[in-house]
């Protein structure tokens, strides 16, 4: 599965990175780089390298768990590589609002592929929206996560601070949603219908 290529090809640099401060310097999104160097593959390199093991483990435990039911969907619209399309697309584009935000700012760094796993999340969320999603062991409906993913990451990125690229997940998870409507417009029909009749899997 294409998924497992993903996951592995992820870990593998990240891993890298952990080990070398000069790879990680190269592949991470700093916004200086790509406006006076035009060093674009950051867009897509940041979301292959992580702060530390939690913030890896954390992104790819998500990747595996969606990534694997949603990749046949892509693949029927797509044709066999519609999945790696969508979720390396996925990083660049969600990445792009925080870095016309920090395009100048040369204290600005952003890493993980937070932006490409929160795509996939919510590219699941639209086809089952009553399914289960395990949050620290308590099973919660995934449209009930959805919304509240979607309300704190909007709370966080507005207040600021921390280390937590709030802004990419927002962008992530829109994009995910916009990919899957216009790649199949009935998507939306299927979705309010499911949405009307609760049944939790």
């Amino acid at each position: 599965m294409l998924t497992y290529l993903i996951i592995g090809a992820t870990v593998l640099v990240s891993w890298l990175a952990f080990n070398n401060p000069r790879l990680l310097d190269r592949l991470i999104l700093w916004p200086p780089a790509i406006d006076r160097n035009r060093q674009y593959d950051r867009l897509l390199t940041h979301g292959f390298i992580h702060a530390d093991w939690q913030h890896l483990l954390f992104n790819m435990i998500t990747l595996f768990f969606f990534g694997r039911y949603i990749e046949p969907f892509f693949a029927d619209y797509l044709g066999p590589l519609g999945f790696v399309m969508f979720y390396l697309s996925a990083i660049v584009i969600a990445i792009l609002p925080t870095y016309m935000r920090h395009r100048h700012d040369p204290g600005y760094r952003s890493l993980g592929a937070s932006g490409g796993v929160s795509a996939v999340l919510f590219a699941y969320i639209l086809i089952n929206p009553w399914n289960l999603i395990f949050i620290f062991f308590l099973p919660v409906p995934a449209i009930v996560y959805g919304v509240a993913f979607v309300g704190y990451s909007f709370w966080a990125d507005h207040q600021g601070g921390g280390n937590t690229n709030h802004n990419a997940h927002l962008s992530g998870a829109i994009y995910g949603v916009l990919f899957m409507l216009l790649m199949e417009p009935r998507v939306g029909g299927v979705f309010l219908q499911r949405l009307m009749s609760p049944s939790f899997g």
